[in-house]
C-alpha cells in the first residue's frame, strides 16, 4: 500500500482530528457528538497510517515525489 497522505495534509488531519475528538467526547451523549468522535477517530487513523481510501478513490496524492 502506497502512502497518499503526507506533510501538511497529515498535520491538518491531526489538528482537525484532535478538535473533533475533544468536541465529540464532551458531547458524547448527543448524536452529533458521537458522529464527531467517529469522524475524528477516522481522521486520526488516516494520519497515522498515511493512507486515505477516499484520496485513493479520487486519485489525490499529497505526497508528490517523496
Amino acid at each position: 500500500m502506497d502512502k497518499n497522505v503526507c506533510r501538511f495534509d497529515r498535520l491538518g488531519r491531526v489538528i482537525l482530528a484532535t478538535i473533533l475528538l475533544v468536541v465529540g467526547y464532551r458531547n458524547r451523549n448527543r448524536t452529533l457528538g458521537s458522529l464527531g468522535f467517529i469522524a475524528g477517530s477516522d481522521l486520526l487513523a488516516t494520519a497515522v497510517i498515511q493512507r486515505c481510501p477516499v484520496n485513493s478513490v479520487l486519485g489525490i496524492d499529497t505526497c508528490g515525489t517523496e
